[in-house]
């Protein structure tokens, strides 16, 4: 019997941060969340999710900020 298994990210969730400045760059309300879940695949299909990776993106400078790199302001506004 062949068995086809493997991992593969599943659909981004994107939602802006406002009321928060990039620390790059200064400007206002041009950051954005998105949170990208991986999935278990069996025969193609997702069976069950194994993470979720969390970054901020500039959309001004194009800046990439991982969950390390989060200030405080970031951190507030992805809590609410």
């Amino acid at each position: 019997m062949i068995l086809f298994f493997g991992t593969r990210p599943g659909k981004a969730h994107m939602m802006e941060l406002s009321g928060v400045n990039c620390p790059h760059c200064g400007q206002a309300n041009t950051l954005t969340s998105v949170s990208t879940p991986n999935y278990f695949h069996l025969f193609w299909l997702p069976v069950f999710r194994i993470s979720t990776q969390h970054k901020v993106e500039c959309g001004h400078c194009k800046r990439v900020y991982f969950p390390r790199e989060f200030t405080e302001s970031i951190e507030r506004a992805l809590e609410q």
